[in-house]
């Protein structure tokens, strides 16, 4: 009977060790060293030579967005602090052993040494005044009495106020690590007693890495893609992402792909993300509407849809303006298609959407209903294909003749404009822009006309401000600004103390408007090379002394001692100059001496 009992209960037993042995991934995976601390070299670095040269500060604080180890590095230094070695002589190092006396019960959070106080639950002056009277006794066991405040910003001023002397002159035998995620909340007096680490948000391709290592030691086959989202959705915060990869785990029972993550999260498919975003940018409501309709039923958060139009926009506009930087955790088919849109949508097309889609997410994520305030900004971005943009429409407008131009109007109702005489002018005007994306994939919405042809180098350009009556500008870019590098779209300049302070803005704006074409100006330190009013007066110092040595010119010099040379002239570039343009500049002809 005892033995039938007994092995009746040992795998219920079993069953109930095991779930309480269970601790979730942010706990099992919590680095116990340094070298396990991911995505923080800068911290690791400072505190290593700190180590090294016994320059270790009484008081340290940390700052950083949740799970990017703030705590987790309090805890690593308490033990660096208080570690003795497997032989119990060592001193304070940057590798703890792990396994002296005071590195075990600091990692089991039980030794008496290291107090860790909560101060979003302990805010008053009383707590802070039992820590003081507390740092007055020395260690009962280890090295140095470590005190690990959480969330210090919670502390009240009283609080704040009765830490200071305490803080400012504590005794050689304490340590206090601070953490905290509102770093403005912690007064000034308080930092100023602090050495001061800011733990940078881990990027996704380090989280991306560290997930599929854990994985592999929990038998978990994970796609990559799917890593991917997981690290995407954390957000820099390591303890967020291995949170969601806990839940990916039991989700997919040990198998994940792609797929269940982005149900779990309640993300749209990528592509149908582009497929969307291109619906509404070439006027298709029909179509936009429909994908709505096939995310809504998939269980797609609208919110979510929302940022990741938002972020694709963004993408393309980094993609038009870098492509060399911009998209490089992309797979190749968001790749290609979002540099295809990238190059067809002008950058005004882009910035409106984004204002759109950035007032439409507040308007979702206050609505009573999302997904119909969802569809409604859907259908605004519609209507707004139509539209033409700032710089269409003044054109158009210009161009249209005063006297019998149909009236521009927009989308509107409304049979006429009715005019003072009693006339009624035409309603029915022509649209002013097509859409910004046609039905046709190919079909998309074409730059501005340039007015003048991308000049081929430097003095090219400068001659395009005299040309357009610029003469201040014209007379700086020639004698005060020598050139460093010029491409197609990029100028970068050194400019001496006498150019004016918005030279660089200036230029820009107006070779953009006259070409067409967006070009970056910059002001650099490089040394550059010689300004033209240099080269054009090398040019003329070698034309007059090539002149001086002429045969004719030298006879004539020598004849009449009192000569000299006025003025060197090219009649026949000067003859052909003539020829070929018309139009008046605010330049002197050409000419050296």
């Amino acid at each position: 009977m005892s033995l039938d009992l007994g092995a009746g209960a040992t795998p219920s037993s079993a069953t109930e060790e095991n779930a309480k042995a269970y601790r979730v991934l942010a706990r099992k995976y919590r680095p116990s060293t340094f070298a396990e601390l991911i995505g923080q070299d800068a911290l690791v670095r400072t505190l290593t030579n700190a180590f090294a040269q016994n320059r270790i500060a009484h008081a340290f604080m940390l700052t950083g967005v949740r799970g990017v180890g703030k705590t987790t590095t309090a805890r690593i230094v308490a033990r660096a602090l208080n570690c003795i070695g497997p032989d119990g002589t060592g001193g304070p190092t940057i590798q703890p052993c792990g396994v002296c006396e005071p590195c075990r019960a600091i990692a089991a959070d039980r030794h008496v040494d290291v107090i860790e106080m909560d101060a979003a639950s302990r805010t008053g002056v009383d707590d802070v005044r039992e820590l003081i009277d507390g740092v007055r006794y020395a260690p009962a066991s280890a090295r140095y009495k470590v005190y690990i405040v959480d969330e210090v910003h919670m502390l009240s001023k009283q609080a704040f106020n009765a830490l200071l002397k305490t803080l400012e002159e504590p005794p050689p035998h304490v340590k206090f690590v601070f953490a905290t995620t509102e770093i403005r909340k912690v007064p000034v007096t308080v930092l100023s007693r602090c050495q001061r680490f800011d733990l940078r948000r881990v990027d996704g391709s380090v989280l991306t890495k560290h997930f599929a290592g854990i994985a592999q030691q929990e038998n978990a086959e994970i796609d990559s893609e799917a890593l991917d989202l997981i690290a995407r959705a954390a957000d820099g915060s390591v303890r967020d992402g291995l949170s969601l990869l806990d839940q990916a785990i039991s989700r997919g029972a040990g198998k994940v792909d792609v797929a269940q993550v982005r149900d779990m999260l309640g993300l749209a498919d990528r592509a149908i993300v582009i497929d969307l975003f291109e619906a509404t940018m070439r006027g298709d409501a029909q179509a936009a509407l429909d994908i709505s309709q096939s995310l809504h039923a998939a269980g797609a958060d609208p919110s979510v849809v929302l940022q990741d139009l938002l972020e694709f926009t963004h993408l393309l506009t980094r993609l038009k303006l870098t492509p060399g930087t911009a998209g490089a955790g992309l797979g190749e088919s968001e790749r290609v298609r979002g540099g295809a849109l990238a190059d067809k949508l002008s950058m005004p097309i882009l910035t409106r959407a984004w204002q759109l889609l950035l007032k439409g997410l507040g308007e979702v994520q206050q609505a009573p209903t999302p997904q119909a305030a969802f569809e409604m900004v859907l259908l605004r971005l519609v209507f707004a294909a139509d539209l033409p943009t700032p710089g269409d429409l003044v054109r158009q407008l210009t161009e249209q003749n005063a006297g019998n131009a149909p009236a521009p109007r927009g989308n509107g109702g409304g049979g006429g404009v009715v005019l003072g005489g009693g006339a009624t002018a035409v309603a029915r005007a022509e649209p002013l822009a097509q859409p910004m994306l046609s039905a046709e994939p190919q079909a998309y919405a074409a730059e501005p006309q340039a007015l003048e042809k991308m000049p081929a180098d430097w003095r090219a350009a400068v001659e395009l401000f005299a040309k357009y009556r610029q003469g201040q500008l014209n007379y700086h870019l020639a004698t005060n600004a020598k050139l460093v590098r010029f491409e197609a779209g990029r100028i970068e300049l050194n400019v001496l103390p006498a150019a004016p302070r918005d030279l660089a803005s200036r230029v820009g704006s107006m070779l953009s408007e006259w070409t067409g074409t967006r070009w970056m100006v910059t002001i650099s330190s490089a040394p550059g090379e010689a300004s033209l009013s240099e080269q054009d007066a090398a040019k003329e110092s070698a034309a007059l002394q090539e002149a001086k040595v002429h045969p004719t010119v030298a006879k004539l010099l020598a004849t009449f001692p009192g000569a000299k040379i006025v003025e060197i002239r090219d009649l026949a570039a000067e003859a052909n100059q003539d020829t070929a343009t018309t139009t008046p500049t605010d330049e002197d002809p050409e000419q050296s001496e």
